[in-house]
C-alpha cells in the first residue's frame, strides 16, 4: 500500500479548490463580482481624470469630468435634457420594437424551415452588409423627413442582425430534441410552439439585449435626418461647435441608459427563463 506524501497531498487539495476569480463558465462570489465591476468602472475614470486635471490633454479634446457633468447640468438648466432624453427613448424603442417584431418570426422561420432560409437567406446576407447610413438620403425621399424616417432608419440597422442571430440559435436546437418531440407523436406546429420556441426563448432575449445597444448607436445616424431634438442631435449640433464637453456628456448619458437597459434585460432573462444557461453567471 503506497501513502502519498503531504508535499502531494497539498497539490493535490490545490488542484481541487480552484482559485474563484479564474473559475470556467462557473459563477463567482457576488461580492468578488461586485468588486470587479466596481473596479472596471473606477479605472477608466481615474485615467481621465488624470489625463484631464494633470493638463496632459487640451480641454478641447478631453474636458474633465467636472466640466462634462457641468456641462449636463446646464442642459438641464435650459430645458432641453429630459425632452431629448424622451424623445431619443421613443426613436429608438420605435425603431427596436418594429425589428422585433419581424427579426425574431423571421429568424424562427429561416432557423427552422430550410425552405424559408432557402428564400431569404441570400437577400438576408446581400444586404447585411450594405451600409445603413448610405440610404438616408434614399430613406428622405421615401418617407420624407418625419418621425417615421428615423424610426425605419434604427428599424433597418438592427432586424436582419435580429434575424440572424435569432436563425443561427434555431438551427444549434439539438436534433434529438426534435426527434424525441416527433417519436412522442408531436405535430409540426406542437414542435414549432413547444419545442423550437421555448428552447430558443433564452438566444432570443439575448440577441433582443445585444441589438438594442445597435439601436442606440444607430440613433445618431437616424437623428442626422433634419431633426431638432434628441441625444443624436446634441452630438451631431455640439461637435459642430466643438462643445466636447457637451458631446461627452451625451454619450456618457447614453452609455448609462444603454447599462440599465442591460440590466432589465438580464433580469427578464432570469424570470422568463431560470433553466437557462447564462442565469448561472
Amino acid at each position: 500500500m503506497t501513502t502519498s506524501s503531504p508535499q502531494s497531498l497539498a497539490t493535490r487539495r490545490k488542484h481541487l479548490q480552484p482559485d474563484p476569480f479564474w473559475t470556467i463558465r462557473r459563477g463567482i462570489p457576488r461580492r468578488l463580482k461586485l468588486l470587479m465591476q466596481i473596479v472596471g468602472l473606477i479605472v477608466p475614470l481615474m485615467l481621465w481624470s488624470i489625463l484631464s486635471y494633470g493638463g496632459f490633454t487640451s480641454p478641447t479634446f478631453l474636458p474633465s469630468p467636472t466640466a462634462v457633468l457641468l456641462a449636463g447640468w446646464n442642459m438641464w438648466q435650459e430645458g432641453t435634457l429630459l425632452p431629448d432624453i424622451l424623445i431619443s427613448m421613443g426613436r429608438v424603442l420605435g425603431g427596436f420594437i418594429a425589428a422585433a417584431l419581424i427579426g425574431i418570426p423571421l429568424g424562427v422561420a429561416t432557423g427552422t424551415f430550410q425552405s424559408i432560409d432557402g428564400l431569404f437567406g441570400p437577400l438576408i446576407g446581400t444586404v447585411r452588409y450594405m451600409p445603413v447610413n448610405a440610404f438616408v438620403p434614399l430613406i428622405m425621399i421615401w418617407v420624407g423627413l418625419e418621425e417615421n424616417a428615423k424610426i425605419i432608419m434604427i428599424f433597418l440597422g438592427i432586424v436582419l442582425y435580429n434575424s440572424m442571430m435569432i436563425a443561427d440559435a434555431v438551427k444549434f436546437i439539438a436534433d434529438d430534441l426534435l426527434n424525441a418531440a416527433y417519436t412522442l407523436g408531436a405535430t409540426r406546429r406542437e414542435i414549432l410552439v413547444k419545442v423550437i420556441l421555448p428552447a430558443s426563448l433564452p438566444s432570443i432575449l439575448d440577441t433582443m439585449r445585444v441589438n438594442i445597444a445597435g439601436a442606440w448607436n444607430f440613433l445618431v445616424f437616424a437623428e442626422l435626418i433634419a431633426a431638432q431634438s434628441g441625444l443624436g442631435f446634441r452630438i451631431i449640433q455640439s461637435q459642430r461647435y466643438i462643445n466636447t464637453d457637451k458631446v461627452l456628456f451625451c454619450i456618457v448619458l447614453i452609455g448609462l441608459i444603454g447599462l440599465i437597459t442591460d440590466r432589465l434585460f438580464d433580469r427578464l432573462a432570469v424570470v422568463l427563463t431560470p433553466w437557462a444557461e447564462h442565469n448561472k453567471f
